[in-house]
C-alpha cells in the first residue's frame, strides 16, 4: 500500500528532529555558561589570596560546589534556589563535574532579590560521602560551618572536628563564610543527562569514573589549579 502523504510526513520527522536537535544544542550552551560563571567566580576569589579561602583549605578539600549567582528574596517568607557544579578530589585527579541545584528557605544575613556566589567545600570523607547522595540537606544530613576567610586566617578547630562541610559566599564584592543550614543540595539529572548523553549516577562521575567532557575542562583545571594537595600528604 502506498502512502501518498509518505514525502510530507519523512519531512515533519526531519523538523522535528533538527528542533530538538537545537534545543539539546542550546541547553548544552547554558550548561557551559554555567560552567565558565563557576570558573570566574573561583578564579576572581582566590586571584586576591589575603581574601579568599586559605591554603589549609584549599588543600584539605574532597569537593567543591561552585554556584554562580545564587538568588534570594525576602518576601513574606524568605527564599532561595541556585544551580551550580560539583567535582571531587579522585587518586586520578578532580573528577569531571556534576550539575547540582541548592535550594531552600532564609539563611544568614538576607537583603532582598540580591543574587551572591556560592562556595561549598566538603573537608572530609563523610562530606564526600554526602556528594555521592542524590541529596541532602545541609545542618541536618550534614553539618555545615561558615568557612574562615584570607591568606593568614586561623580556622577555629569547631569545623576541623565537625563540619563536614564549609560555606562561602560573594556579594558585592565581599567574600565571607556564610550559614546555609536548612538549604538543600541535589542532583540535576535533566543537567547531568544533556551534558553526558545519559542520566549517568553521581558517584559514577563523582569517583573519577567518566571522562571530562573537552566544555568542562577548563572548570576542572581552575578547581585543580587551586585546591592544590599539600605537600605533606
Amino acid at each position: 500500500m502506498k502512502i501518498k502523504n509518505l514525502p510530507a510526513m519523512m519531512c515533519g520527522v526531519a523538523m522535528v528532529a533538527s528542533s530538538l536537535s537545537a534545543h539539546a544544542a542550546s541547553d548544552k550552551a547554558k550548561l557551559v555558561e554555567r560552567l565558565r560563571d563557576a570558573q570566574a567566580v573561583l578564579s576572581e576569589i582566590q586571584s586576591s589570596p589575603d581574601k579568599g579561602i586559605p591554603a589549609s583549605i584549599l588543600s584539605g578539600a574532597h569537593c567543591v560546589v561552585v554556584i554562580p549567582s545564587f538568588k534570594k528574596a525576602a518576601f513574606v517568607v524568605g527564599g532561595q534556589y541556585g544551580q551550580g557544579a560539583a567535582t571531587c578530589r579522585t587518586p586520578k585527579g578532580w573528577s569531571a563535574p556534576v550539575f547540582v541545584q541548592l535550594a531552600g528557605g532564609s539563611f544568614g544575613f538576607q537583603i532582598g532579590g540580591q543574587a551572591t556566589d556560592l562556595i561549598l567545600v566538603a573537608m572530609n570523607d563523610r562530606g564526600l560521602q554526602d556528594m555521592l547522595k542524590n541529596k541532602f540537606k545541609l545542618g541536618a544530613d550534614a553539618a555545615a560551618s561558615a568557612g574562615p576567610v584570607g591568606r593568614n586566617a586561623q580556622a577555629g578547630t569547631d569545623w576541623k572536628l565537625n563540619a563536614e562541610f564549609l560555606t562561602y559566599s560573594r556579594s558585592k564584592g565581599l567574600f565571607a563564610g556564610i550559614d546555609l543550614d536548612g538549604t538543600v543540595l541535589s542532583q540535576n539529572e535533566d543537567d547531568t543527562r544533556t551534558m553526558y548523553g545519559d542520566a549517568i549516577p553521581f558517584e559514577t562521575i563523582l569517583k573519577g569514573n567518566k571522562a571530562t567532557p573537552p566544555e568542562a575542562r577548563p572548570f576542572v583545571q581552575t578547581v585543580a589549579k587551586y585546591f592544590v594537595s599539600s605537600k605533606q600528604e
